[in-house]
């Protein structure tokens, strides 16, 4: 049993005049949605979706008052289905949590067990979050890359939004795994960030995109984890090598693609959609297990920025903005 039976969270409300605001507001355990596990998150992080739910966006979060958080880490209180003993360490990433279902910015969340995954020996609660759902994703992406058939040897594999949560985290991965990384961003003053992560080039978003309005590019990528979207996936998939793969998991950019089918049908390049929300249990072990060990970033602690509850509001509109570097993770009180 919960030692408490009222908690602090932040709460996104919608006002009578359509506006959505934000506050930490003091919710009961009682309310939370139906679940066979209660836990109590020590650790969450602010992911784009995140700051999408906290904004109101209707292709997040549709019900409201709601707790966004797609990310929770933290000790189990009680576990109906006997899944996992009270007192044990897990984390949670994906499936419904923090979309419609109260997530990881309140002291406790109430889910499904299966949703939940034991913490891999190796990491801690924080560097848990530390990597979350942009970590889970970034690993995703290099072990389907991997699974296609791209091997260090064949070439350099370009970062797109590298920068960002699982740009940054990629280019760590990808670098740990023995890959000649290439990092695009439109930060120019984080390249020296970029190259401690294991970057061994550092180029601009516009290097990526310039001549894209041509059928096709100039061969150089062996693989691409795309984070944008739109005309810099577009370019990516144009400069792919014969049999190249392009991962894609972010739409920053835009949701819309629009080329031609040239490099499919002229250089056998394949594109893969990423999906960590739905994941299967099994790769979800799979890959979580890889971060917690061989694909464990060196400088987790580099890629990080803590904030509590009341921090996060700035945060928000930060990464609303594209102005985030690395992660974001919160300190629950």
């Amino acid at each position: 049993m919960a030692t408490t039976t009222t908690f602090k969270a932040l709460v996104v409300e919608k006002g009578p005049d359509q506006q959505f605001g934000r506050a930490i507001r003091e919710r009961a355990i009682d309310d939370l949605p139906a679940g066979d596990l209660l836990l109590r998150v020590r650790y969450s992080s602010l992911n784009y979706k995140d700051a999408l739910s906290a904004t109101g966006h209707p292709g997040v979060t549709r019900q409201f008052p709601h707790t966004p958080g797609i990310d929770a880490a933290g000790e189990v209180v009680a576990c109906g289905s006997g899944r996992f003993a009270a007192g044990e360490q897990v984390l949670v990433t994906g499936y419904d949590l923090g979309m419609e279902t109260d997530g990881g910015w309140g002291e406790y969340v109430r889910i499904p067990a299966e949703w939940a995954v034991p913490l891999p020996k190796g990491v801690t609660l924080r560097e848990s979050m530390v990597l979350g759902t942009a970590g889970f994703t970034a690993a995703l992406s290099v072990l389907k890359l991997q699974q296609a058939g791209v091997r260090p040897e064949d070439g350099e594999v370009l970062v797109t939004g590298a920068t960002g949560g699982v740009g940054s985290i990629a280019v760590a991965i990808l670098s740990r795994a023995g890959y000649r990384v290439v990092a695009a961003t439109g930060k120019a003053g984080d390249a020296a960030f970029l190259r401690t992560l294991g970057a061994a080039e550092v180029i601009s978003r516009e290097q990526v995109t310039a001549g894209a309005e041509r059928p096709l590019l100039k061969e150089r990528w062996a693989g691409v984890v795309d984070v944008v979207g739109g005309g810099t996936l577009t370019a990516a998939l144009k400069s792919t090598r014969y049999g190249g793969v392009v991962t894609c998991c972010g739409l920053v950019g835009s949701t819309e693609l629009g080329m031609n089918i040239y490099p499919f049908i002229l250089r056998g390049v394949s594109l893969l959609g990423i999906d960590s929300v739905n994941c299967p249990a099994g790769t979800r072990l799979q890959v979580w297990e890889k971060l917690a060990g061989e694909w464990q970033p060196a400088h987790l602690a580099e890629v990080a920025t803590e904030v509590s509850l009341d921090g996060l509001e700035a945060k928000i509109q930060t990464i609303l903005h594209g102005g985030i570097r690395g992660r974001v993770i919160v300190k629950l009180p």
